[in-house]
């Protein structure tokens, strides 16, 4: 195929429709097939491998996964309470299950780009995207699931009654009520618009540039070219997921300071 036949084919997600029982289509009952498909298979194998862990745990002689677990839910442990004021059981675990699993859908950025399509292929896939954060659908699920937490836990910290009376009220008092309606309208859109459009735009640019590299330059041209930008990749997609996972536990923690702030 050409170099845009190429490159539309590797944008073309596994659509199949809720509808009509069929692959392909369009419309609001069609789901991207692929990307539900690696990203459940990725967090699935990420709670095992931890709940393994957590079975055989080892304070003898630890194997080298056992600490690498122990390592991360340490630093993670650590971190949510340097930015969580407040005591809860689950920001922690939460904010690990985000970095952890934003990190392996990222992480398969660096497969090599026709290795799953090749061997879907095999089997009759024609369209197989491997990277679920570079779906939009991805990001906006995951940023739209923070935005619900952040209803929950301002409930929880302010009380229903001191969640309205704070959207009617503050910044700038009653007698400016329609504005501040406003300005809470607008930071409860903004702050799952930018947590998924960020990681989606990061994503999806890198995405784009090995697909670049695979249609427009030559084979033997491509490694000298695609090993530093997968190098560098790497430390963007390790980036994109801590700053997801610290962003959602800074929002939470706004809501346990704002409730202080009232006393």
């Amino acid at each position: 195929m050409s170099s845009s036949e190429y490159i539309k084919h590797h944008l073309h997600n596994l659509d199949f429709s809720l509808a009509t029982g069929h692959f392909g289509g369009s419309g609001f009952w069609v789901v991207h097939l692929d990307t539900l498909i690696v990203s459940w298979v990725l967090g699935l194998s990420f709670f095992f491998s931890f709940w393994l862990v957590a079975r055989k745990v080892n304070s003898g002689l630890p194997g080298a996964w056992q600490n690498i677990v122990e390592a991360a839910i340490e630093w993670i442990e650590k971190l949510s309470e340097e930015n969580f004021m407040k005591h809860s059981p689950m920001v922690a675990p939460l904010a690990l299950t985000i970095f952890v699993w934003i990190f392996l859908m990222n992480f398969m950025d660096l497969v090599p780009l026709d290795l799953l399509p090749t061997i879907l292929s095999w089997f009759g896939v024609h369209y197989f995207r491997s990277v679920p954060t570079a779906d939009p659908y991805t990001t906006f699920a995951l940023s739209l699931s923070v935005f619900i937490l952040l209803i929950i836990y301002n409930i929880r910290f302010k009380g229903l009654f001191g969640v309205i009376k704070e959207i009617l009220s503050a910044p700038f008092g009653w007698w400016l009520l329609p504005i501040n309606v406003f300005f809470h309208a607008m930071e409860a859109f903004v702050k799952p618009f930018s947590l998924s459009l960020r990681l989606f735009g990061n994503l999806f640019a890198g995405e784009m540039i090995f697909i670049l590299i695979a249609a427009l330059i030559p084979w033997y041209a491509q490694w000298p070219v695609g090993v530093p930008w997968a190098l560098l990749h790497g430390l963007i997609i390790s980036i994109q997921a801590f700053v997801f996972m610290l962003l959602t536990v800074v929002y939470l923690n706004m809501a346990a300071e704002l409730h202080e702030a009232e006393h």
